[in-house]
């Protein structure tokens, strides 16, 4: 059975206009998580959202850095927890989750046991070197009417 919210995005471009339109849906406190194998486009989405929010800066990977902050209509915490080890305690990631800007982490299985429980999941799949299939997962009800909207307005095109 297929799911409910999935599109097919072909590019680069369509991968960052779709984070684009989601970003408009976007509100203080919002957790998006972010799956898909390397190269996916997991930092493509991120700046997609990142200049649906108005971020003027140059978005790239936090790999290194592990967290990267963004000023734009809501402040944007973009994280990529692949190399955190065990102690992801110590990075005070509380303060990001459940902070009052929209919190984007790559890799966020990673470190399920601290992620919310009400999230939004973002799952990149890979159909060809160009082509991605895009699977929105929400867990909570702001997640679930958020998916409703996007889902409803992108098929009518409003």
């Amino acid at each position: 059975m297929a799911e409910k919210y999935q599109w097919v995005l072909k590019n680069e471009a369509e991968t960052r206009d779709f984070a684009q339109r989601l970003a408009a849906y976007l509100r203080p406190g919002d957790f998006i998580s972010l799956e898909g194998n390397l190269g996916a486009g997991k930092t493509t989405f991120t700046q997609g959202l990142a200049k649906g929010l108005g971020v003027q800066a140059v978005v790239n990977s936090p790999t290194f850095t592990i967290i990267k902050e963004y000023d734009g209509r809501l402040p944007l915490y973009h994280m990529d927890v692949y190399r955190v080890e065990d102690d992801s305690d110590s990075l005070g990631l509380d303060e990001y989750f459940y902070g009052e800007g929209v919190c984007v982490v790559e890799w966020a299985s990673l470190i399920e046991d601290l992620l919310p429980a009400e999230r939004l999941t973002v799952i990149l799949d890979v159909q060809s070197p160009a082509e991605r299939l895009c699977r929105l997962v929400p867990l909570g009800e702001r997640y679930i009417q958020l998916c409703e909207e996007l889902d409803l307005n992108a098929r009518t095109g409003d």
